[in-house]
Protein backbone atom coordinates (compact mmCIF):
# COMPACT_ATOMS: atom_id res chain seq x y z
CA UNK A 1 0.00 0.00 0.00
CA UNK A 2 3.05 2.30 0.35
CA UNK A 3 1.51 3.65 3.52
CA UNK A 4 2.37 3.88 7.22
CA UNK A 5 -1.15 2.60 7.94
CA UNK A 6 -1.44 -1.21 8.04
CA UNK A 7 -3.22 -2.46 4.93
CA UNK A 8 -6.20 -3.99 6.72
CA UNK A 9 -6.85 -0.71 8.56
CA UNK A 10 -7.34 1.32 5.39
CA UNK A 11 -10.93 2.60 5.33
CA UNK A 12 -13.55 1.18 3.01
CA UNK A 13 -17.01 2.81 3.07
CA UNK A 14 -16.72 3.81 6.71
CA UNK A 15 -15.06 0.65 8.06
CA UNK A 16 -11.46 -0.58 8.08
CA UNK A 17 -10.86 -3.39 5.61
CA UNK A 18 -10.59 -6.02 8.33
CA UNK A 19 -14.01 -5.13 9.74
CA UNK A 20 -15.70 -6.42 6.57
CA UNK A 21 -14.69 -10.10 6.79
CA UNK A 22 -15.23 -9.95 10.57
CA UNK A 23 -18.81 -8.77 10.00
CA UNK A 24 -19.35 -11.49 7.38
CA UNK A 25 -18.07 -14.17 9.76
CA UNK A 26 -20.37 -13.00 12.54
CA UNK A 27 -23.35 -12.84 10.21
CA UNK A 28 -22.58 -16.38 9.01
CA UNK A 29 -22.79 -17.62 12.61
CA UNK A 30 -19.15 -17.84 13.71
CA UNK A 31 -19.09 -18.64 17.40
CA UNK A 32 -15.49 -17.55 17.93
CA UNK A 33 -13.37 -15.17 15.88
CA UNK A 34 -9.57 -15.08 16.05
CA UNK A 35 -7.50 -12.40 14.31
CA UNK A 36 -3.81 -13.05 13.68
CA UNK A 37 -1.75 -9.91 14.25
CA UNK A 38 1.96 -9.14 14.15
CA UNK A 39 4.19 -8.52 17.16
CA UNK A 40 3.48 -4.78 17.00
CA UNK A 41 -0.18 -5.52 17.86
CA UNK A 42 -1.44 -2.69 15.65
CA UNK A 43 -4.85 -4.23 15.08
CA UNK A 44 -6.01 -5.02 18.61
CA UNK A 45 -7.35 -1.56 19.45
CA UNK A 46 -9.43 -1.52 16.25
CA UNK A 47 -11.18 -4.86 16.86
CA UNK A 48 -14.39 -5.66 18.74
CA UNK A 49 -13.86 -6.69 22.35
CA UNK A 50 -15.03 -10.26 21.77
CA UNK A 51 -12.41 -10.94 19.07
CA UNK A 52 -9.41 -13.00 20.19
CA UNK A 53 -5.98 -11.85 18.97
CA UNK A 54 -3.20 -14.34 18.20
CA UNK A 55 0.35 -13.15 17.49
CA UNK A 56 2.48 -14.26 14.56
CA UNK A 57 5.98 -13.33 15.68
CA UNK A 58 7.47 -13.37 12.16
CA UNK A 59 5.80 -13.00 8.77
CA UNK A 60 6.54 -16.50 7.51
CA UNK A 61 3.48 -17.05 5.32
CA UNK A 62 -0.20 -17.89 5.62
CA UNK A 63 0.43 -21.37 7.04
CA UNK A 64 2.53 -19.92 9.84
CA UNK A 65 -0.17 -17.31 10.48
CA UNK A 66 -2.81 -20.00 11.00
CA UNK A 67 -0.36 -22.01 13.12
CA UNK A 68 0.02 -18.93 15.35
CA UNK A 69 -3.68 -19.30 16.18
CA UNK A 70 -3.49 -23.07 16.77
CA UNK A 71 -3.93 -22.67 20.52
CA UNK A 72 -7.34 -21.09 19.86
CA UNK A 73 -8.52 -23.99 17.64
CA UNK A 74 -10.29 -26.93 19.26
CA UNK A 75 -9.88 -30.55 18.15
CA UNK A 76 -13.42 -30.77 16.75
CA UNK A 77 -15.70 -28.65 14.61
CA UNK A 78 -15.27 -26.54 11.51
CA UNK A 79 -12.66 -23.80 11.22
CA UNK A 80 -13.03 -21.17 8.51
CA UNK A 81 -9.94 -19.19 7.47
CA UNK A 82 -10.53 -15.82 5.81
CA UNK A 83 -7.95 -13.26 4.73
CA UNK A 84 -8.21 -9.82 6.30
CA UNK A 85 -7.72 -8.06 2.97
CA UNK A 86 -10.70 -9.66 1.20
CA UNK A 87 -13.44 -7.22 2.24
CA UNK A 88 -16.20 -8.19 -0.20
CA UNK A 89 -16.69 -11.71 1.12
CA UNK A 90 -20.20 -12.00 2.53
CA UNK A 91 -22.11 -14.17 4.97
CA UNK A 92 -23.94 -16.04 2.19
CA UNK A 93 -20.63 -17.13 0.63
CA UNK A 94 -19.18 -18.30 3.95
CA UNK A 95 -22.39 -20.13 4.86
CA UNK A 96 -22.45 -21.95 1.50
CA UNK A 97 -18.78 -22.91 1.92
CA UNK A 98 -19.36 -24.39 5.38
CA UNK A 99 -22.48 -26.27 4.24
CA UNK A 100 -20.62 -27.80 1.26
CA UNK A 101 -17.67 -28.72 3.49
CA UNK A 102 -19.71 -30.40 6.21
CA UNK A 103 -21.99 -32.18 3.76
CA UNK A 104 -18.94 -33.75 2.06
CA UNK A 105 -17.27 -34.66 5.34
CA UNK A 106 -14.04 -33.22 3.92
CA UNK A 107 -10.82 -32.45 5.76
CA UNK A 108 -10.63 -29.20 3.84
CA UNK A 109 -12.77 -27.29 1.38
CA UNK A 110 -11.35 -24.29 -0.39
CA UNK A 111 -13.35 -21.46 -1.87
CA UNK A 112 -12.31 -21.07 -5.49
CA UNK A 113 -13.11 -18.70 -8.33
CA UNK A 114 -12.35 -18.63 -12.03
CA UNK A 115 -10.82 -15.33 -13.02
CA UNK A 116 -10.12 -13.79 -16.41
CA UNK A 117 -6.82 -12.52 -15.04
CA UNK A 118 -5.59 -14.86 -12.29
CA UNK A 119 -2.19 -13.16 -11.93
CA UNK A 120 -0.92 -13.22 -8.36
CA UNK A 121 -3.33 -15.90 -7.17
CA UNK A 122 -2.47 -19.49 -6.28
CA UNK A 123 -3.70 -21.92 -8.97
CA UNK A 124 -5.92 -24.91 -8.12
CA UNK A 125 -4.41 -28.09 -9.58
CA UNK A 126 -6.84 -30.99 -10.04
CA UNK A 127 -6.19 -34.64 -10.85
CA UNK A 128 -7.60 -36.60 -13.81
CA UNK A 129 -10.89 -37.17 -11.94
CA UNK A 130 -11.26 -33.47 -11.20
CA UNK A 131 -10.42 -33.78 -7.52
CA UNK A 132 -8.28 -31.09 -5.89
CA UNK A 133 -4.68 -32.22 -5.76
CA UNK A 134 -2.84 -29.15 -4.56
CA UNK A 135 -2.57 -25.36 -4.82
CA UNK A 136 0.46 -23.81 -6.47
CA UNK A 137 1.53 -20.34 -5.39
CA UNK A 138 2.67 -17.84 -8.01
CA UNK A 139 4.09 -14.96 -6.02
CA UNK A 140 7.70 -15.65 -7.02
CA UNK A 141 9.20 -16.96 -10.24
CA UNK A 142 9.80 -20.67 -9.88
CA UNK A 143 6.85 -21.39 -7.61
CA UNK A 144 4.69 -22.57 -10.53
CA UNK A 145 5.36 -24.23 -13.88
CA UNK A 146 4.26 -22.68 -17.21
CA UNK A 147 1.45 -25.27 -17.43
CA UNK A 148 0.20 -24.36 -13.97
CA UNK A 149 0.29 -20.63 -14.72
CA UNK A 150 -2.35 -21.00 -17.47
CA UNK A 151 -4.89 -22.39 -14.99
CA UNK A 152 -7.64 -19.83 -14.35
CA UNK A 153 -9.24 -21.46 -11.30
CA UNK A 154 -7.65 -19.81 -8.28
CA UNK A 155 -7.49 -20.35 -4.56
CA UNK A 156 -9.17 -17.40 -2.90
CA UNK A 157 -7.38 -17.94 0.40
CA UNK A 158 -10.66 -18.81 2.10
CA UNK A 159 -10.94 -22.34 3.52
CA UNK A 160 -13.19 -24.47 5.66
CA UNK A 161 -11.26 -27.12 7.65
CA UNK A 162 -11.98 -30.00 9.94
CA UNK A 163 -10.27 -28.68 13.06
CA UNK A 164 -8.42 -31.88 13.97
CA UNK A 165 -7.19 -32.44 10.43
CA UNK A 166 -5.98 -28.84 10.22
CA UNK A 167 -3.97 -29.03 13.43
CA UNK A 168 -2.32 -32.28 12.33
CA UNK A 169 -1.42 -30.91 8.91
CA UNK A 170 -0.04 -27.64 10.27
CA UNK A 171 2.50 -29.61 12.26
CA UNK A 172 3.86 -31.11 9.02
CA UNK A 173 4.28 -27.91 7.02
CA UNK A 174 7.71 -27.08 5.57
CA UNK A 175 9.06 -24.05 3.75
CA UNK A 176 10.39 -25.69 0.60
CA UNK A 177 9.47 -22.91 -1.82
CA UNK A 178 11.09 -19.89 -3.45
CA UNK A 179 10.07 -17.57 -0.64
CA UNK A 180 11.00 -19.92 2.19
CA UNK A 181 7.52 -19.48 3.68
CA UNK A 182 4.87 -21.78 5.12
CA UNK A 183 1.90 -21.65 2.76
CA UNK A 184 -1.50 -22.66 4.12
CA UNK A 185 -2.52 -24.54 0.91
CA UNK A 186 0.44 -26.87 1.52
CA UNK A 187 -1.61 -28.61 4.23
CA UNK A 188 -3.76 -30.14 1.46
CA UNK A 189 -1.30 -32.81 0.20
CA UNK A 190 -0.75 -34.16 3.72
CA UNK A 191 -4.52 -34.37 4.22
CA UNK A 192 -4.85 -36.28 0.96
CA UNK A 193 -1.97 -38.55 1.96
CA UNK A 194 -3.82 -39.31 5.18
CA UNK A 195 -6.76 -40.56 3.12
CA UNK A 196 -8.97 -37.54 3.73
CA UNK A 197 -11.02 -35.65 1.13
CA UNK A 198 -10.12 -32.17 -0.06
CA UNK A 199 -12.96 -30.36 -1.77
CA UNK A 200 -13.50 -27.10 -3.63
CA UNK A 201 -16.54 -24.86 -3.60
CA UNK A 202 -16.81 -22.24 -6.34
CA UNK A 203 -17.98 -18.79 -5.32
CA UNK A 204 -21.25 -17.81 -6.97
CA UNK A 205 -19.92 -14.27 -7.46
CA UNK A 206 -16.21 -13.96 -8.18
CA UNK A 207 -16.10 -10.35 -6.91
CA UNK A 208 -16.50 -11.54 -3.31
CA UNK A 209 -12.94 -12.85 -3.38
CA UNK A 210 -11.23 -9.72 -4.66
CA UNK A 211 -8.24 -8.89 -2.49
CA UNK A 212 -6.58 -5.54 -1.81
CA UNK A 213 -2.86 -5.12 -2.33
CA UNK A 214 -2.62 -1.48 -3.39
CA UNK A 215 -4.75 1.64 -3.73
CA UNK A 216 -5.89 0.64 -7.21
CA UNK A 217 -7.36 -2.56 -5.74
CA UNK A 218 -8.89 -0.55 -2.91
CA UNK A 219 -10.64 1.77 -5.36
CA UNK A 220 -11.95 -1.23 -7.30
CA UNK A 221 -13.48 -2.92 -4.25
CA UNK A 222 -14.81 0.41 -2.98
CA UNK A 223 -16.79 0.84 -6.19
CA UNK A 224 -18.34 -2.61 -5.76
CA UNK A 225 -18.98 -2.18 -2.03
CA UNK A 226 -20.58 1.22 -2.58
CA UNK A 227 -22.83 -0.15 -5.31
CA UNK A 228 -24.01 -2.89 -2.95
CA UNK A 229 -24.76 -0.34 -0.24
CA UNK A 230 -26.72 1.84 -2.66
CA UNK A 231 -28.69 -1.10 -4.00
CA UNK A 232 -29.58 -2.22 -0.49
CA UNK A 233 -31.03 1.21 0.34
CA UNK A 234 -32.84 1.57 -2.96
CA UNK A 235 -34.46 -1.86 -2.62
CA UNK A 236 -35.62 -0.76 0.84
CA UNK A 237 -37.49 2.23 -0.61
CA UNK A 238 -34.86 5.00 -0.72
CA UNK A 239 -34.44 7.15 -3.82
CA UNK A 240 -30.79 7.85 -4.65
CA UNK A 241 -31.00 10.21 -7.60
CA UNK A 242 -27.42 9.79 -8.81
CA UNK A 243 -25.58 6.85 -7.20
CA UNK A 244 -22.41 7.65 -9.14
CA UNK A 245 -21.91 10.88 -7.19
CA UNK A 246 -23.30 9.74 -3.84
CA UNK A 247 -21.24 8.30 -0.99
CA UNK A 248 -23.01 6.30 1.72
CA UNK A 249 -21.03 4.43 4.37
CA UNK A 250 -21.83 0.89 5.41
CA UNK A 251 -23.12 1.93 8.85
CA UNK A 252 -25.66 4.48 7.57
CA UNK A 253 -29.38 3.80 7.97
CA UNK A 254 -32.03 5.52 5.81
CA UNK A 255 -35.81 5.30 6.08
CA UNK A 256 -38.19 4.54 3.22
CA UNK A 257 -39.41 7.31 0.89
CA UNK A 258 -36.37 9.47 1.60
CA UNK A 259 -34.76 11.14 -1.40
CA UNK A 260 -30.99 11.57 -1.53
CA UNK A 261 -30.02 14.07 -4.22
CA UNK A 262 -26.72 14.07 -6.17
CA UNK A 263 -23.31 14.61 -4.56
CA UNK A 264 -24.38 13.79 -1.01
CA UNK A 265 -22.05 12.22 1.54
CA UNK A 266 -23.66 10.24 4.36
CA UNK A 267 -20.86 8.99 6.60
CA UNK A 268 -20.19 6.99 9.72
CA UNK A 269 -23.21 6.03 11.81
CA UNK A 270 -25.60 8.60 10.35
CA UNK A 271 -29.31 7.77 10.66
CA UNK A 272 -31.84 9.36 8.32
CA UNK A 273 -35.56 8.94 8.94
CA UNK A 274 -38.48 8.41 6.57
CA UNK A 275 -39.75 10.84 3.92
CA UNK A 276 -36.73 13.14 4.17
CA UNK A 277 -35.21 15.26 1.42
CA UNK A 278 -31.43 15.31 1.56
CA UNK A 279 -30.46 18.07 -0.84
CA UNK A 280 -27.55 18.05 -3.24
CA UNK A 281 -24.05 18.58 -1.83
CA UNK A 282 -25.07 17.75 1.74
CA UNK A 283 -22.66 16.02 4.11
CA UNK A 284 -23.84 14.27 7.28
CA UNK A 285 -21.33 12.61 9.59
CA UNK A 286 -22.44 10.50 12.58
CA UNK A 287 -25.66 12.50 12.74
CA UNK A 288 -29.28 11.63 13.59
CA UNK A 289 -31.94 13.01 11.26
CA UNK A 290 -35.61 12.46 12.04
CA UNK A 291 -38.59 11.93 9.76
CA UNK A 292 -39.73 14.43 7.10
CA UNK A 293 -36.62 16.58 7.47
CA UNK A 294 -35.46 18.82 4.62
CA UNK A 295 -31.74 19.54 4.34
CA UNK A 296 -30.46 21.87 1.65
CA UNK A 297 -26.76 21.86 0.76
CA UNK A 298 -25.49 21.77 4.34
CA UNK A 299 -22.86 20.13 6.55
CA UNK A 300 -23.81 18.17 9.68
CA UNK A 301 -21.22 16.70 12.05
CA UNK A 302 -22.53 14.71 15.03
CA UNK A 303 -25.73 16.74 15.07
CA UNK A 304 -29.33 15.74 15.84
CA UNK A 305 -32.25 17.01 13.80
CA UNK A 306 -35.84 16.43 14.90
CA UNK A 307 -38.87 15.51 12.82
CA UNK A 308 -40.01 18.09 10.31
CA UNK A 309 -36.99 20.36 10.75
CA UNK A 310 -35.48 22.47 7.96
CA UNK A 311 -31.73 22.89 7.54
CA UNK A 312 -29.94 25.16 5.08
CA UNK A 313 -29.02 26.04 2.53
CA UNK A 314 -25.38 26.37 3.58
CA UNK A 315 -25.93 25.63 7.27
CA UNK A 316 -23.22 24.11 9.47
CA UNK A 317 -24.41 22.00 12.38
CA UNK A 318 -21.42 21.12 14.54
CA UNK A 319 -21.13 18.47 17.28
CA UNK A 320 -24.02 18.42 19.78
CA UNK A 321 -26.16 20.78 17.77
CA UNK A 322 -29.78 19.73 18.39
CA UNK A 323 -32.73 20.95 16.37
CA UNK A 324 -35.98 19.84 17.94
CA UNK A 325 -39.18 19.12 16.05
CA UNK A 326 -40.02 21.61 13.26
CA UNK A 327 -37.06 23.84 14.11
CA UNK A 328 -35.08 25.66 11.44
CA UNK A 329 -31.41 26.45 10.87
CA UNK A 330 -31.33 28.59 7.75
CA UNK A 331 -28.87 30.09 5.31
CA UNK A 332 -25.30 30.50 6.54
CA UNK A 333 -26.19 29.53 10.10
CA UNK A 334 -23.68 27.79 12.34
CA UNK A 335 -24.84 25.98 15.48
CA UNK A 336 -22.58 24.21 17.99
CA UNK A 337 -23.35 22.47 21.28
CA UNK A 338 -26.77 24.09 21.40
CA UNK A 339 -30.42 23.07 21.53
CA UNK A 340 -32.92 24.89 19.33
CA UNK A 341 -36.41 24.33 20.69
CA UNK A 342 -39.40 22.93 18.84
CA UNK A 343 -40.67 25.31 16.18
CA UNK A 344 -37.86 27.81 16.78
CA UNK A 345 -36.03 29.44 13.89
CA UNK A 346 -32.51 30.65 13.30
CA UNK A 347 -33.17 31.83 9.76
CA UNK A 348 -29.90 33.28 8.48
CA UNK A 349 -26.38 34.58 9.07
CA UNK A 350 -26.14 33.67 12.75
CA UNK A 351 -23.77 31.80 15.07
CA UNK A 352 -25.36 30.00 18.01
CA UNK A 353 -22.84 28.26 20.26
CA UNK A 354 -23.27 26.80 23.76
CA UNK A 355 -26.88 27.96 23.97
CA UNK A 356 -30.34 26.72 24.90
CA UNK A 357 -33.21 28.22 22.91
CA UNK A 358 -36.81 27.58 23.95
CA UNK A 359 -39.82 26.70 21.82
CA UNK A 360 -41.34 29.04 19.25
CA UNK A 361 -38.48 31.55 19.33
CA UNK A 362 -37.27 33.52 16.31
CA UNK A 363 -33.61 34.53 16.18
CA UNK A 364 -33.05 37.55 13.94
CA UNK A 365 -30.45 37.76 11.20
CA UNK A 366 -26.84 38.19 12.23
CA UNK A 367 -27.25 37.11 15.87
CA UNK A 368 -24.23 35.80 17.76
CA UNK A 369 -23.77 34.13 21.12
CA UNK A 370 -20.39 35.29 22.43
CA UNK A 371 -19.65 32.15 24.41
CA UNK A 372 -15.90 32.36 25.05
CA UNK A 373 -14.19 34.77 27.43
CA UNK A 374 -10.69 33.72 26.44
CA UNK A 375 -10.44 31.11 29.19
CA UNK A 376 -13.77 29.32 29.56
CA UNK A 377 -16.93 28.69 27.56
CA UNK A 378 -20.24 30.01 28.93
CA UNK A 379 -23.85 29.28 28.00
CA UNK A 380 -26.59 31.55 26.75
CA UNK A 381 -30.21 30.77 27.64
CA UNK A 382 -32.97 32.19 25.45
CA UNK A 383 -36.51 31.37 26.50
CA UNK A 384 -39.67 30.43 24.62
CA UNK A 385 -41.43 32.73 22.14
CA UNK A 386 -38.56 35.24 22.20
CA UNK A 387 -38.09 37.65 19.27
CA UNK A 388 -34.55 38.87 18.80
CA UNK A 389 -33.84 41.62 16.28
CA UNK A 390 -31.05 41.73 13.72
CA UNK A 391 -27.43 42.04 14.79
CA UNK A 392 -27.96 41.12 18.42
CA UNK A 393 -24.97 39.75 20.33
CA UNK A 394 -25.46 37.80 23.57
CA UNK A 395 -22.41 37.95 25.84
CA UNK A 396 -22.57 34.76 27.87
CA UNK A 397 -23.41 33.89 30.50
CA UNK A 398 -26.72 35.63 29.96
CA UNK A 399 -30.42 34.69 30.09
CA UNK A 400 -33.32 36.08 28.05
CA UNK A 401 -36.71 35.28 29.56
CA UNK A 402 -39.81 33.93 27.83
CA UNK A 403 -41.72 36.27 25.48
CA UNK A 404 -38.90 38.85 25.58
CA UNK A 405 -37.58 41.01 22.73
CA UNK A 406 -34.22 42.55 21.86
CA UNK A 407 -33.61 45.73 19.91
CA UNK A 408 -31.67 45.69 16.66
CA UNK A 409 -27.92 46.12 17.03
CA UNK A 410 -27.93 45.34 20.76
CA UNK A 411 -25.10 43.79 22.73
CA UNK A 412 -26.90 42.01 25.55
CA UNK A 413 -24.61 41.67 28.58
CA UNK A 414 -27.26 41.45 31.29
CA UNK A 415 -30.31 39.22 31.74
CA UNK A 416 -33.51 40.29 30.01
CA UNK A 417 -36.63 39.57 32.12
CA UNK A 418 -39.58 37.67 30.67
CA UNK A 419 -41.76 39.87 28.45
CA UNK A 420 -39.24 42.75 28.44
CA UNK A 421 -37.44 44.52 25.59
CA UNK A 422 -33.67 44.50 25.93
CA UNK A 423 -31.86 47.32 24.18
CA UNK A 424 -28.12 47.83 24.61
CA UNK A 425 -26.78 50.41 22.17
CA UNK A 426 -25.77 54.08 22.10
CA UNK A 427 -28.46 56.46 20.87
CA UNK A 428 -27.99 57.60 17.28
CA UNK A 429 -26.42 61.00 16.69
CA UNK A 430 -26.36 62.62 13.22
CA UNK A 431 -23.49 65.02 12.46
CA UNK A 432 -24.71 67.57 9.91
CA UNK A 433 -22.32 68.55 7.12
CA UNK A 434 -19.91 65.69 7.85
CA UNK A 435 -19.38 64.78 4.17
CA UNK A 436 -18.33 68.37 3.33
CA UNK A 437 -15.87 68.41 6.22
CA UNK A 438 -14.31 65.13 5.05
CA UNK A 439 -14.02 66.48 1.52
CA UNK A 440 -12.16 69.61 2.69
CA UNK A 441 -9.75 67.55 4.79
CA UNK A 442 -8.77 65.46 1.76
CA UNK A 443 -7.78 68.44 -0.38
Amino acid sequence: MRSSLPKVLHPLCGRPLIAWPLAAARAAGAGRVVVVDGPGRKLAEHLPEDVVVAIQEEQRGTGDAVAAAAAEIGEAGTVVVVMGDVPLVDAATLTALVEAHEEAGAAATMLTAELEDPAGYGRVVRDAEGQVERVVETKTEGDASPEELVIREVNTGIFAFDAGALLAALAELDSGNAQNELYLPDVLPSMLAAGRTVGAHAAADWTVVLGVNDHVDLARVREIAQRRIHEGHMRAGVTIVDPATTTIDAGVRIGADTVVEPSCFLRGSTIVGRRCSIGALTTAIDSEIGDEVTILRSHLDRARVGNGALVGPFAYLRPDAVLQENAKAGTFVEIKNSTIGAGSKVPHLSYIGDADVGEGTNIGAGNITANYDGVRKHRTTIGARVRTSVDTAFVAPVTVGDDAFTGAGSVITEDVPAGALGIARERQRNVEGYAERVSRSER
